[in-house]
C-alpha cells in the first residue's frame, strides 16, 4: 500500500549539503525528512575530499555544531604551512588565513557524525530510497522504500543535495539551467591504501606531472597522479604507480600497501544557473563542480546549506520570502569568486610540472608564481 507524508523540507541525498541542512532545520524546530538512495553502511563508508576550510569550521559553530568537527579532524592545516615537492627539492608554502583555520576532516567521518547527531536529536532518514521522482512544480517527492512501498512526500521546498548525477538536477525542464563548464585537460588517477598520510599533506610537482598524499583518516591517504583523460585505471598497476610516485616526489615513500579503489577524475569546473526553479532548490555539487585541487568542495556544499537554512528559517519563523527568492543569486555570488581561486590554484600546481600541456612559457609563469606562493605573497588552495 503506498504511503503520503507531510513536511516542510524534503531533503535528498545524505551527503555534506543534505544532512548539514537537515542538522541546523531540526534545531531551528523546521520539520525535514532527508531521503538517501544508499545504505546507511555505503554512505557512512565512502571517502571523499577531506578539507574544510576556516569559514566552513566557523559555520559549524554557529550552528552550535561543533562537535561534528572537533575531536575528529585528522591533522591541522595551519601553522607551518604544507610541505610542496618541488622537483624533489622539500619547500613550504604558507596558507593564507581562511586555509591555516581550516581542518583536514576526511568525508566520511563528518557524514558520520552528521548523521549521528542528526538522529540523536530527532531527525527522519530514509536510507534505501529507490527510484526517486521529483515534480517541482508541486513539490512532491515519490520514491520506493526498502520494502518495496512507493512514498509521497508533500512539502513546501525540495532540497535537491544528490550531487552531480542525482535526480534533482534532471528534474528541472530543459532549457531551465544554464550550464558553464572549463575542462582543465587533464585528470587524476586517484587511489585509496591503508598508509598513513604524516604530513597530512603533501604535495609534488614534477616534469612527469603533478601528484600528492592526502590524508583520508588515521591509517588511510588518498594518492593523486596527474594522468591523461585517455587513461583507465587497467594501465596503472600497482607497482607502476608506486613507481612513479616515488619518482614524482623524488624520494622512496616509507609505506606501500594494495590500492582498493582506483578511478580517473577528469579534472573539470562546473556551475549550474539558476541554483533554484519553482520550489526545488540545488545545494552542492547538484550545482556546481569545483576542481579538487582548491579543496572548496565540502566548504561550498556547506555554504549552500548554511544559506538556504537562513532563506528557509525567515520564510517560516518570520513570513520573510525574500531569502529564498535570492537563494541562487546569493550563492552563485560566493561560488564564481571560490572558482577564481580554484582554477588559478588548479592551473598554477599543474602547468609548473609537465609543460606539454600549456607550453614552457605557462610553466615557467607557474614557477614565478610557486616562488610568490612560497614566499607568502599569494594564497592558495590545499585539499
Amino acid at each position: 500500500m503506498d504511503e503520503t507524508e507531510r513536511t516542510v523540507v524534503a531533503i535528498v541525498g545524505a551527503g555534506v549539503a543534505g544532512l548539514s541542512l537537515g542538522n541546523f532545520l531540526l534545531r531551528n524546530g523546521i520539520p525535514c525528512i532527508v531521503v538517501e538512495k544508499h545504505s546507511r553502511d555505503h554512505v557512512e563508508g565512502r571517502h571523499r575530499a577531506g578539507a574544510l576550510d576556516g569559514s566552513a569550521v566557523g559555520l559549524f559553530g554557529e550552528w552550535g555544531l561543533e562537535e561534528v568537527v572537533e575531536g575528529q579532524a585528522v591533522g591541522d592545516r595551519g601553522s607551518e604551512g604544507a610541505p610542496l615537492r618541488i622537483d624533489g627539492q622539500v619547500r613550504q608554502w604558507t596558507l593564507g588565513e581562511d586555509e591555516a583555520d581550516g581542518v583536514f576532516c576526511p568525508q566520511q567521518v563528518l557524514v558520520r557524525n552528521l548523521i549521528a547527531v542528526f538522529l540523536r536529536d530527532g531527525g527522519d532518514i530514509r536510507f534505501g530510497a529507490d527510484d526517486a521522482r521529483l515534480d517541482p512544480e508541486r513539490s512532491v517527492l515519490h520514491y520506493r522504500d526498502t520494502s518495496g512501498t512507493t512514498v509521497t512526500i508533500t512539502s513546501d521546498y525540495i532540497a535537491g543535495c544528490d550531487g552531480d548525477r542525482g535526480v534533482s538536477k534532471t528534474s528541472i525542464p530543459a532549457g531551465v539551467l544554464t550550464t558553464h563548464s572549463h575542462e582543465h585537460g587533464y585528470a587524476w588517477l586517484a587511489m585509496l591504501a591503508d598508509v598513513p598520510a604524516d604530513p597530512p599533506a603533501v604535495m609534488a610537482i614534477h616534469s612527469r606531472g603533478f601528484s600528492a598524499q592526502i590524508t583520508r583518516g588515521p591509517n588511510k591517504s588518498r594518492f593523486y597522479l596527474q594522468c591523461a583523460l585517455t587513461d583507465s585505471p587497467e594501465q596503472w598497476p600497482d607497482e607502476r604507480v608506486w613507481s612513479e610516485l616515488e619518482t614524482r616526489f623524488g624520494e622512496p615513500l616509507p609505506a606501500r600497501a594494495p590500492f582498493t579503489d582506483k578511478q580517473i577524475v577528469p579534472i573539470r569546473s562546473v556551475v549550474h544557473s539558476p541554483m533554484s526553479y519553482r520550489r526545488l532548490f540545488l545545494l552542492g555539487d547538484a550545482a556546481h563542480i569545483v576542481s579538487p585541487m582548491s579543496a572548496k568542495g565540502m566548504s561550498l556544499a556547506l555554504h549552500d546549506a548554511d544559506v538556504f537554512a537562513r532563506a528557509v528559517i525567515q520564510q517560516v519563523h518570520h513570513g520573510d520570502p525574500g531569502p529564498l527568492d535570492s537563494y541562487s543569486e546569493t550563492c552563485l555570488r560566493h561560488i564564481w569568486n571560490a572558482q577564481i581561486s580554484a582554477v588559478w590554484i588548479t592551473e598554477v600546481m599543474h602547468n609548473a610540472g609537465d609543460a606539454s600541456h600549456a607550453g614552457e612559457f605557462r610553466k615557467q609563469l607557474a614557477r614565478a608564481e610557486l616562488d610568490r606562493m612560497i614566499d607568502g605573497s599569494t594564497m592558495g588552495g590545499v585539499f
